[in-house]
């Protein structure tokens, strides 16, 4: 389902980082994120919603 609130996102998982750009088009890098984590925020239904908890 497209987000209303995140535009994109991206993982690199050697590094850790989760990229996620906003609809705003502002853009965060969030540092020291486990695969796991990545992985569930993929694989969420509302990513927005996801995000926000």
């Amino acid at each position: 389902m497209p987000s209303s609130v995140i535009r994109r996102f991206s993982y690199d998982e050697p590094r850790r980082r989760l990229r996620v750009t906003f609809t705003s088009g502002d853009v965060y890098d969030y540092a020291g994120v486990p695969p796991e984590v990545e992985a569930a925020f993929r694989a969420a239904f509302s990513k927005g919603r996801f995000f926000a908890s």
